[in-house]
């Protein structure tokens, strides 16, 4: 099994900047990948970001040139780095890891952001 407890979530004006972190502890194997998934009233759940374990990225058309995904060297820890924050950012978000030897998925617990005036 594989726990992930998200931090960094709140409330940020229009313009401003969050960052997510999420961290992973368990049975993590070392091809991974992790990423941000969010869900807003009414809407869909969505892939924000993922990171591969070999470093490649991928974002959101929605997101590209804003958000910023990373990881800590150990590769058990993913950063979400929000900046300049819409209204239509506001959302659940949601920190994924996938191993990739097997089909399943683990999810981090949700962390909301509001971006609002």
């Amino acid at each position: 099994q594989v726990h992930l407890v998200e931090y960094g979530g709140g409330l940020v004006q229009p313009g401003g900047s969050l960052t997510l972190s999420c961290t992973a502890s368990g049975s993590i194997v070392s091809r991974n990948v992790m990423g941000w998934f969010r869900q807003a009233p009414g809407r869909q759940r969505e892939l924000v970001a993922s990171s591969f374990s070999g470093g490649v990225t991928s974002y959101a058309d929605s997101v590209k040139g804003r958000f910023t995904i990373s990881r800590e060297y150990d590769g058990n820890t993913v950063y979400l780095q929000m900046n300049n924050l819409r209204p239509d950012d506001t959302a659940v978000y949601f920190c994924n890891y996938k191993p990739m030897i097997l089909p399943k998925d683990y999810w981090g617990q949700g962390t909301q952001v509001t971006v609002s005036s």
